[in-house]
């Protein structure tokens, strides 16, 4: 049985502990069986092992092989150039994945420092560190709490947990067992690790510390909630192991076929070298084939997302997230702070005679019932705002203050008008709090607290400007005004007045007796303005927004109705009947489950992993600690700005402006960014397919290699590079939020995208072929010189194409992306650099070339991407694109 279900003296007897504390000695041996009360570090893998780690992948390892084999054989300087690449993304890997262990760090600095103890029978003030199971904690007003552990006294006590529970309001703690199960923010007569005081003092005894506080099991739940792949992290992949097989079955074909003829052939030159030639030859698709630079690409494309965003007020700590929000499906949200404003708010009032709903905005326009709801609502009322705007204390009562000023009336001019002469504060057995005041020559007895308890203590009501007998009649309406408001999630506060004799300067338990009551004030944490609208855009998006809160289900269910999110046949669940369930019929109902209420942070990666086992991306979001080990198993995290440490470093994006709208809009631009990464791996294998073309075909024809390895790796790592980058830049598609989320099964080639590589790299190797024909004629250096320059020019007027499968170069807009201008011009000059006196020699082009040569594969590599664009045209009329 649980302890929160166990009596007090129970838990004593089980911790063989005392209300005097635990001697010195016993704390020795307890420290020694327990440990210290300290999040431990999970041991963390060495830079060398993850520098290592990203070698891991197929096209790398391709690449590396490729690289020392070049080393092996003198060329140095292709070799360096593979090298430097591989290691700088392996940098980055690194830097990244160290960024993202400082979760747990963070979570180690919320415990508190400084504990309050009784120890030998004696108040001392201890490390937080120190604490055992069985010590005695003192708690008050502002104090952190330490560790884990049972009440058993409590005066007023209230606690808040929101970084738990995810609840907005303080939660009232009380010594009595609990004979029920019920979910970690019902556990009244418990307090938390990590939580904070605010109101009244207690006591308790330790039950749990370090990992086996709520707080350190979330610390477990970090440590072991599996890091994901963004979509395209696993199309690239997948892709890239695809790659590698075939491009070794390719040299492999290729070698043996070169070296077939050496032995075959009557050639009296020397066969060693001859094979060599036949290997070089093979090594040289290889480099053909891969995009060395993809990776570096992707990573800049990305990191010009996150710039989008950040000026939409989302911050991304992880690159890939701005991919994965393109895909996002499912949006699992926190209500409190995320969906609503966190903050209490009078929304209604309700008099005895039946005015209701619009309060008027001007103290001149108000009756005498609704002025003397207002004096009562702030002269009963310990709350305040300081001169800096800050509220201070309880927010229910900040928000009957707030509601006084909002409709004209200074609740501080209240106050220095009627002073407070005496006062019962507010009990949580009672539920009432009742203050004593002037008024002219009489004084007056001012209460408020619950309706139920107000009701049972009201003989009179104010009604028609008369104090009259309360009639069951009156008090029917009453209550059922007050069931009204409760359906609708709201919290309700009852408001009545006695008068005192002239002469009480203090009140008593027993004054709180033949109340006049003046009427119901409602309240709620509402949501944010623009959260309908951002409800229904991303339904039109196809996403499906799903809220996971720590409130009641009432009142979840009324927020969710009322912002679009609840649809008629969507359900809400309790963390409790999640539990219950069986994973055959979450499976079942999940898509139906719009609401979650009272969940843990189990149930919240319980409810993650159920989507993503439906092959949903599933994106979370969340502000306190209770959300962190979600975040990090959700494929995409968003932590609110105003959030825990630990749910920041948890997340892959930090919303500055805590607006649901945010996210919305993060999606419209990770939607972006993922059709300009497909517009840039289609431009980068368009070209490279073009190269392998004009490879195969000198191969099958017996013609000299048409490019030398270092001509490739300069067109791949250089030339190829900066359009590609460019097209990054490319603004939306039109009607990208129109679109539903794409499937995670779709491949990075889908939508018309290998169309497009097969139709412009076949293009470019006809226009390569042909330049290389033209160029033997001359010379076998003149071929490579030309097919060189067929491909590279080619390669680079490819750009304009590229940026759109449905849209010609100008109906896109020619001169619409400047960058892509840019790096044209900037590959020309690159590119110019190669026929310089000098470099000439490095790149094999003869000083026999010259303009004429050059104008004919210039020509040829415009002709191919006319040609593009005019299929494009064709294809269009044929296939509809998404």
């Amino acid at each position: 049985m649980e302890i929160y279900r166990k009596s007090a003296a129970e838990t004593f007897e089980q911790l063989e502990a005392t209300e005097k504390g635990l001697t010195t000695s016993e704390v020795t041996k307890r420290q020694e069986k327990y440990g210290f009360n300290e999040l431990k570090n999970k041991k963390k893998d060495p830079l060398w092992k993850l520098f290592l780690e990203t070698f891991k992948d197929p096209m790398v390892i391709v690449l590396v092989i490729a690289a020392l084999v070049q080393l092996v054989l003198g060329e140095v300087v292709e070799s360096l150039i593979i090298f430097l690449v591989l290691i700088v993304n392996s940098i980055i890997s690194v830097v990244q994945t160290r960024k993202a262990e400082s979760s747990l760090d963070a979570l180690r600095e919320m415990s508190a420092p400084v504990a309050k103890v009784i120890r030998d029978g004696s108040k001392q003030s201890i490390h937080a560190r120190e604490l055992v199971p069985g010590d005695i904690v003192i708690l008050d007003a502002g104090d952190f709490v330490p560790a884990d552990g049972r009440l058993f006294e409590s005066g007023s006590l209230k606690i808040d947990e929101g970084m738990l529970t995810g609840e907005s309001e303080a939660v009232e703690k009380y010594i009595d067992t609990i004979s029920d199960e019920v979910g970690l923010g019902d556990r009244v007569n418990m307090v938390f690790s990590g939580s904070l005081v605010v109101y009244g003092r207690g006591m308790f005894v330790v039950t749990g510390t370090a990992s086996e506080t709520e707080i350190g099991k979330i610390a477990g739940l970090l440590e072991t909630a599996e890091a994901k792949q963004t979509p395209l992290q696993r199309k690239l992949e997948s892709f890239s192991k695809k790659l590698g097989l075939g491009i070794l079955a390719l040299c492999i074909l290729i070698f043996a076929v070169e070296a077939g003829r050496v032995f075959l052939g009557n050639d009296s030159a020397d066969m060693a070298t001859a094979i060599l030639n036949a290997f070089m030859f093979a090594v040289a698709v290889a480099v053909a084939a891969i995009p060395e630079a993809l990776s570096s690409i992707v990573t800049i494309v990305l990191a010009v997302g996150t710039n989008k965003m950040a000026k939409q007020h989302a911050i991304i700590r992880k690159l890939p997230a701005v991919e994965t929000l393109g895909s996002t499906s499912v949006i699992c949200t926190d209500k409190t702070g995320t969906l609503t404003q966190n903050k209490m708010t009078v929304v209604d009032y309700y008099l005895p005679d039946g005015t209701k709903e619009n309060f008027p905005d001007s103290p001149e326009k108000w009756s005498e019932g609704e002025r003397r709801l207002i004096h009562i609502a702030v002269l009963c009322n310990d709350s305040n705002i300081n001169s800096e705007g800050k509220e201070l204390g309880d927010p229910t009562e900040v928000a009957l203050i707030a509601f006084s000023n909002k409709n004209n009336q200074d609740y501080n001019e209240i106050r220095e008008k009627f002073i407070r002469e005496g006062e019962i504060p507010f009990d949580s057995d009672r539920k009432l709090m009742s203050t004593l005041h002037t008024f002219g020559e009489s004084k007056a007895m001012l209460t408020k607290g619950g309706p139920d308890v107000m009701f049972a203590r009201c003989s009179f009501v104010y009604l028609d400007g008369e104090e009259k007998p309360m009639t069951d009649e009156i008090l029917t309406k009453l209550k059922e005004t007050n069931e009204e408001f409760s359906n609708q999630a709201l919290r309700v506060l009852a408001y009545g007045y006695k008068r005192m004799p002239a002469e009480t300067t203090e009140l008593t338990l027993a004054d709180e007796s033949d109340i006049v009551l003046v009427g119901l004030t409602a309240m709620i944490d509402p949501p944010r303005e623009a959260v309908y609208a951002s409800i229904e855009e991303s339904k039109k998006a196809g996403i499906r927004t799903v809220m996971i809160t720590g409130d009641h289900k009432t009142t979840a269910q009324a927020i969710g109705r009322d912002i679009g999110l609840m649809d008629a046949d969507d359900i809400a669940l309790t963390g409790q009947e999640l539990d219950a369930m069986p994973e055959e019929e979450l499976d079942k109902k999940l898509e139906h489950i719009a609401v979650y209420a009272r969940v843990s942070p189990e149930n919240k990666i319980r409810i993650v992993k159920a989507w993503q086992k439906k092959g949903k991306i599933t994106a979370m979001t969340g502000d306190g600690v209770n959300d962190a080990p979600a975040l990090k198993q959700a494929d995409i995290g968003v932590a609110m700005g105003s959030g825990t440490d630990v749910a920041k470093d948890s997340a892959a994006m930090i919303l500055t402006d805590d607006n649901f709208v945010s996210i919305v809009d993060a999606v419209g631009v990770g939607r972006t960014v993922f059709d300009n990464i497909k517009k840039s791996i289609a431009y980068l294998f368009a070209g490279n397919l073009g190269a392998i073309i004009a490879i195969l075909f000198a191969l099958v024809l017996d013609w000299i290699n048409p490019f030398t390895a270092l001509q490739l790796l300069f067109i791949n790592l250089v030339n190829d590079s900066l359009p590609a980058i460019a097209l990054g830049m490319e603004k939306a598609e039109p009607n990208v939020m129109k679109r539903k989320p794409r499937d995670i099964s779709e491949g990075i080639f889908a939508g018309g995208t290998m169309r497009a590589v097969i139709s412009r790299g076949v293009l470019i190797g006809i226009a390569v072929i042909i330049s290389q024909y033209i160029g033997m004629q001359i010379s076998p250096e003149m071929s490579v010189a030309m097919a060189f320059t067929t491909l590279i020019l080619a390669r680079t007027l490819q750009t304009f194409a590229a940026r759109s499968n449905v849209q010609t170069a100008f109906g896109a807009g020619f001169f619409s992306n400047k960058y892509v201008i840019g790096a044209v011009l900037l590959c020309f000059v690159l590119y110019g650099i190669t026929v310089l006196p000098g470099a000439r020699e490095i790149f094999s082009i003869p000083a026999s070339f010259g303009l004429h040569e050059w104008s004919i594969a210039a020509g040829l590599a415009l002709g191919a991407v006319i040609m593009m664009e005019i299929i494009k045209v064709i294809q269009n009329k044929f296939f509809k694109e998404d």
